[in-house]
């Protein structure tokens, strides 16, 4: 086993499903039933499993045939960090090299240090496949994602480690390349994972602190719990998993060369603005009130919010309803307004 590759938790696995199974037609459907599921086999036929089949070297040719020179993100960790993308003690700085790179050399220098003793890993994370490689979706479709509004990433990298994070959107991770491991726990475990800094962070989402390979439960006793909830899904050259929003996900690219595209979409109007927002004006505006206050404010929450959004303007007239009436376009930009000159006060 190498530095960069965690003993899996003991944990049940994703259920799993084959590509011609009927469930498999309907990607957003698996999803819609609220928890992870692996499809087996489910883009074995893409050009680019074919390439990566043939070796490293070929899948990169093969990626480079589209790669339009646009430059872009590459990370560079010392290998004594394990191919783990992290923080330094601190936790206020990264303990990897973030640079601003030409991905065809970029890739160069990341095949040329394969098999080399202390060689650093390499990762080139989330990066816009329209913008960076025009047409490879293209010749490499998922017919089953048919989705009004999807960003299609591919991830690039050597034996590396995504610290365990949660994404705002609903998932498909299709392993092109190599072999990935995500462990992913349901959203209710956010205390059991002890999240990190909100900022910065390494890759732009909130990261859990626990290291997977030796975790610490002295420091993070709660852990244990999270342990316990996890699901493992063991993804092979062909195979994808498909996940909800705010699942969190810990991956780990398991080959010498590993490549992943996903997909990510969510079934919110475009005009919604991002809960994260919300969850750092009520920072702002709720977390240290007086306990019997945030308890009163928390009915008001469950009613306005996060109970039947009907209920609240059943009884009122449609001239009197304002914010409270179904949101559209309109009145999403007439209330971002409203808060906008509220903040600004």
């Amino acid at each position: 086993m190498s530095a960069a590759e965690t003993a899996p938790i003991t944990a049940r696995r994703v259920r799993e499903i084959a590509a011609d199974d009927p469930a498999a037609r309907d990607l957003a459907a698996l999803v819609a039933g609220g928890a992870p599921v692996v499809v087996r086999g489910l883009v074995a036929d893409w050009p680019l499993v074919a390439a990566g089949r043939a070796g490293a070297q070929a899948a990169v040719d093969y990626l480079l045939r589209f790669y339009n020179g646009r430059p872009g993100a590459g990370y560079t960790a010392e290998r004594t960090r394990g191919g783990r993308y992290f923080y330094d003690d601190t936790l206020t700085r990264m303990d990897f090299v973030a640079e601003r790179v030409a991905l065809d050399d970029y890739l160069a220098r990341m095949l040329a240090a394969q098999g080399h003793e202390g060689a650093p890993s390499f990762y080139i994370g989330s990066t816009d496949l329209e913008q960076f490689f025009p047409g490879l979706a293209a010749e490499n479709m998922l017919a089953r994602a048919d989705f009004a509004r999807v960003l299609r990433s591919i991830w690039i990298g050597t034996r590396t480690t995504a610290q365990a994070h949660y994404d705002m959107s609903n998932n498909i991770a299709a392993c092109a390349v190599g072999r990935r491991r995500f462990t992913l726990f349901p959203p209710e475990q956010v205390a059991n994972l002890y999240p990190g800094p909100l900022e910065p962070t390494p890759g732009g989402q909130v990261v859990s602190l626990v290291d997977f390979r030796a975790p610490d439960l002295a420091r993070f006793p709660n852990f244990a719990a999270a342990r316990e909830a996890a699901q493992v899904a063991e993804l092979e050259p062909g195979d994808a998993v498909v996940y909800p929003a705010l699942w969190w996900h810990h991956v780990e690219a398991l080959a010498p060369f590993n490549v992943l595209v996903n997909y990510w979409w969510n079934d919110a109007a475009a005009f919604m603005d991002t809960p994260m927002n919300t969850l750092l004006h009520g920072l702002l505006s709720l977390r240290d009130r007086p306990a019997a206050e945030k308890d009163a404010w928390r009915a008001l929450f469950d009613y306005y919010v996060f109970g039947d959004p009907a209920r609240p303007a059943a009884h009122l007239p449609a001239a009197a309803q304002g914010p409270l009436a179904p949101l559209d376009e309109a009145r999403a930009r007439r209330l971002r307004g409203d808060l906008l000159r509220k903040l600004n006060r």
